[in-house]
């Protein structure tokens, strides 16, 4: 079950509750809204994780894009070795070897800057998933309160 759908649960909960008599105040069983906490804590390592994978994906896209990059050029200043002896040879393999380089580096770009555009994206999202959890669970804490301030 998904982070929103837990706190719909606790908003039900709520909801749900038995009004305390002469009051707006509401009882809630909380057995449970402590065991719809925990679910919504089991929730999050795999958000987390989720996260950190995508940060160390685009890590190994950077640095396959690099080993990419450089093992292309490597070959470009091989084969322009090779064709030393004319010079007409040599300019042409300098130009392709630039032109490979250009590719590899805006391949690089464009690689880095999707990854971090999607890092970006899904902590965002987790982002908003926490900050409408937070807020659940202090409206919760607050209504609680509110029972227990009446009571005691």
């Amino acid at each position: 079950m998904d982070i929103m759908a837990l706190i719909d649960r606790i908003e039900e909960l709520i909801d749900t509750g038995r009004t305390v008599p002469f009051s707006s105040n509401k009882m809630v069983d909380p057995e449970k809204v402590y065991e719809i906490i925990d679910e919504i804590r089991a929730q999050f390592p795999d958000e987390l994780k989720q996260a950190r994978w995508i940060v160390k994906e685009r890590q190994e896209m950077l640095e396959e894009a690099e080993k990419e990059s450089n093992r292309i050029l490597e070959e470009a200043r091989e084969r322009a070795q090779a064709m030393a002896a004319d010079q007409e040879i040599v300019k042409l393999a300098e130009q392709q070897a630039a032109e490979i380089l250009d590719s590899a580096r805006n391949r690089e770009r464009e690689i880095r800057l999707g990854a971090e555009d999607y890092a970006d994206e899904i902590l965002a999202n987790l982002e908003v998933n926490l900050g409408k959890l937070l807020s659940a669970v202090q409206r919760g804490r607050d209504r609680l309160q509110g029972k227990i301030g009446q009571r005691g």
